[in-house]
């Protein structure tokens, strides 16, 4: 066989092979979880992947629980950790640059980076030493809503603030007073398209898509951490693993009484 042949044979399974989704499992002895890792999150997939090949990952515990939020496990100081002991100290030299992607989002079973608070990680580097999954629950559209208008309510009133000003207001309350009507509906629309175009513009604005919605209202999940943290797969097999790890009796600290061993393997 030609030295170029074989070089494009090789070439080919490895385009063939980073096309495809990876696929870990997640073993415990409550049980086995499979996941789906993002090919739009590379640099946490490889990062996540190199580690389970290393063992990294094996006999460390979920030492983080909490029901109708999430189950966090990974920690390398948890891995033999004495009863009452406080873990989860993540590790500085297993950081990745942050992959938010938005057309992924904190519905049940997503595996998620864990991180730093931004006072001290503006950038939102995630700690790759640790990983969690979401619990999360079912949500009614009408708490959807309620979440919306949390986070876009403020951002409209900051909004309205910065054009509508005190001596705006003062000038469209005289023009109204002395029957200007061309003068103050000028000035008036004016300010009302400077303030829907801002607002339609903001990054920071939250509004659910039909997926989001469908996902958070059947299976459930945690919409507010959505474009916080990077998540870089899903589950696709064990959900119920899920339930039963998340059910689990804890102590002050959020640890599990009964430990929860974690083996990760790549499937595929």
């Amino acid at each position: 066989m030609k030295r170029s042949l074989v070089i494009s044979i090789i070439l080919f399974w490895s385009f063939q092979l980073m096309a495809q989704n990876r696929i870990v499992q997640i073993s415990t002895n409550l049980g086995t979880m499979k996941f789906k890792l993002y090919n739009e999150t590379p640099k946490h997939r490889d990062a996540f992947i190199q580690l389970a090949n290393e063992g990294y990952y094996n006999q460390t515990l979920f030492y983080r629980v909490i029901q109708n939020f999430l189950i966090q496990g990974g920690s390398r100081s948890s891995r033999n950790a004495a009863p009452g002991k406080r873990i989860g100290y993540g590790d500085p030299d297993k950081t990745v640059d942050d992959e938010i992607r938005s057309q992924f989002f904190h519905k049940k079973g997503a595996l998620c980076a864990p991180r730093q608070p931004d006072e001290i990680n503006p950038f939102k580097q995630s700690d790759i030493s640790q990983f969690f999954i979401i619990k999360g629950k079912v949500h009614t559209e009408g708490e959807l809503d309620t979440i919306e208008i949390a986070v876009n309510r403020p951002i409209r009133n900051k909004i309205n603030a910065q054009y509508l000003t005190p001596e705006v207001k003062e000038n469209l309350k005289k023009l109204k007073a002395e029957k200007k009507t061309e003068e103050f509906r000028a000035i008036a629309e004016e300010v009302k398209r400077q303030i829907e175009t801002n607002y339609t513009l903001h990054p920071g604005k939250l509004i659910f898509s039909k997926e989001q919605r469908e996902a958070y209202t059947t299976i459930g999940g945690y919409p507010d951490l959505d474009g916080k943290y990077t998540i870089f797969g899903e589950c696709i097999s064990g959900l119920e693993v899920i339930d039963k790890i998340a059910a689990l009796k804890t102590d002050e600290n959020n640890r599990p009484f009964t430990d929860v061993k974690i083996t990760v393997t790549i499937i595929e």
